[in-house]
């Protein structure tokens, strides 16, 4: 058996790994490379195996970093089933098809540009009609339902607690008589966040697959973090400013919603207009009303009696359409813009970060992780001057970053997710997370007597 490490190695995005086994390759997530945008393009669009190859696909969550290249994946040739939970069929489905606008759209409007300098002109990545093409192949699976994606693997999922349909993936298999129990944890959630059910954690493994994004710190405590955003959103109205949040459409802006409404209702800032602005995040508020087996008890509950206020608050609108987007834009009244993408990398969200990031009344509010050399990342390290679409902007604009909105472990939930199989595990690998971050953890964790740990380099690959 041998697991290779084509993407989330060394890096936060991208997570590809690669498990060969009884003659079958299995891979495990699918996602886009996001980084410095000059090796984003061929990075993505080259992979370091054959797709037709390929012989089933697991996919732990929808977040375009773990799902976004699939439609790469069949467009070269892979063709048989990908298995997910089935909300993150409904989500994935739906986030593939946005980020195939998206990358339509922002290649055309980056064109005209191109154009105009006599530069020549580039390709999306892939189109809608190529996302299309692999919502068909999706197969939903239960929680803890044992299902075979090859011969001799049995698999499971289970909840991860990340975003709504995440799961951690155990693998028991078996071969040339050999049996072993292998983890893959995805992204890791956190306990009492709102909406979702706390992630469970690994038992009996013998080699564990495990993200280390903030292997360097642990969250401060929500309630905190809650604070602070109402402190941010709070002062900034009150100078008359746009608070600009970019936002994954799936799981961070539900929360954010969820906050400000629970901030206005208890009269902690003043009615002030919420936009979501996503036409994901719109379809993806669907998704989550059908998929109440996600939910913690008493969301259940309020979404059952369909006043959730996630979903449903009256200083709320979803904003559909572009010309929609646009009049935020002309508008100079105090509002709240929650609009994807999260690292400020593609879609409408660069358009609001332009249009307001020379007004110093404003705020942009940094409520994730950021990739190195991404927009958001640049935003995040209170740069003076950006470049988006090509055009340089002066950043007057106030910068907040809030690390503990994030929807990823912690360290102290890290430490304890590796320590749950101290007793059983040979190998842990440290994927997804810094160099920074992945070597912090994996000195406590050494601390702690888990000597078998390792942070693989990109395309590694490991005999177990």
């Amino acid at each position: 058996m041998r697991i290779s490490f084509h993407g989330a190695a060394h890096t936060v995005t991208g997570s590809q790994h690669l498990i060969e086994v009884n003659g079958s390759k299995l891979l495990l997530d699918c996602g886009l490379y996001q980084g410095r945008r000059a090796d984003t393009y061929e990075r993505n669009l080259n992979f370091r195996y054959t797709p037709r190859d390929i012989d089933g696909v697991i996919l732990s969550h929808a977040h375009i970093d773990h799902a976004g290249n699939l439609p790469n994946l069949v467009k070269q040739g892979y063709e048989r089933n990908i298995f997910a939970t089935h909300a993150t069929v409904d989500l994935a489905s739906l986030m593939i098809r946005d980020s195939g606008r998206i990358q339509e759209s922002d290649a055309e409007f980056v064109n005209k540009k191109r154009a105009q300098r006599g530069e020549p002109l580039i390709e999306p990545l892939y189109t809608e009609q190529d996302a299309e093409e692999v919502a068909g192949m999706f197969k939903g699976v239960d929680y803890e339902e044992a299902f075979e994606p090859v011969p001799g693997v049995i698999a499971r999922f289970y909840e991860a607690g990340h975003i709504l349909g995440s799961a951690g993936v155990s693998l028991e298999i078996e071969e040339k008589g050999k049996k072993i129990r292998l983890w893959f944890s995805g992204d890791i959630g956190r306990y009492k966040l709102p909406l979702l059910r706390d992630p469970v954690l690994p038992e009996a493994v013998d080699y564990m697959i495990m993200e280390s994004t903030y292997g360097d710190k642990s969250h401060s405590d929500p309630g905190l973090a809650y604070t602070e955003f109402r402190d941010v959103v709070k002062r900034t109205v009150e100078r008359g400013g746009k608070v600009i949040v970019p936002a994954f459409a799936v799981g961070r802006t539900q929360e954010l919603v969820f906050n400000l409404n629970q901030m206005m209702t208890d009269g902690d800032i003043p009615n002030v207009p919420v936009y979501v602005d996503s036409p994901l995040a719109v379809n993806a508020t669907d998704v989550f009303k059908r998929h109440l087996e996600c939910f913690d008890d008493e969301t259940r509950k309020y979404v059952e009696e369909a006043r959730h206020p996630a979903l449903d608050s009256k200083m709320l609108t979803y904003i559909r359409s572009v010309d929609e987007s646009k009049a935020l834009n002309e508008r100079t009244d105090p509002m709240v813009i929650i609009s994807a993408s999260g690292m400020v990398e593609a879609g409408r969200i660069l358009h609001h970060v332009k249009n307001n990031i020379e007004n110093p009344k404003n705020t942009i509010c940094i409520v994730s992780w950021q990739a190195p050399h991404t927009l958001g990342r640049r935003l995040a390290d209170r740069e003076l001057q950006v470049r988006i679409y090509g055009e340089s902007y002066d950043r007057k604009c106030d910068i907040a970053t809030i690390g503990g909105l994030s929807g990823h472990a912690g360290q102290d939930l890290l430490v304890k997710y590796a320590i749950g199989v101290k007793d059983s595990v040979k190998q842990i690998f440290l994927v997804h997370g810094e160099e920074k971050q992945a070597m912090t953890l994996k000195g406590l964790l050494h601390e702690r007597k888990l000597s078998q740990v390792h942070y693989p380099d990109l395309h590694e690959s490991v005999d177990l």
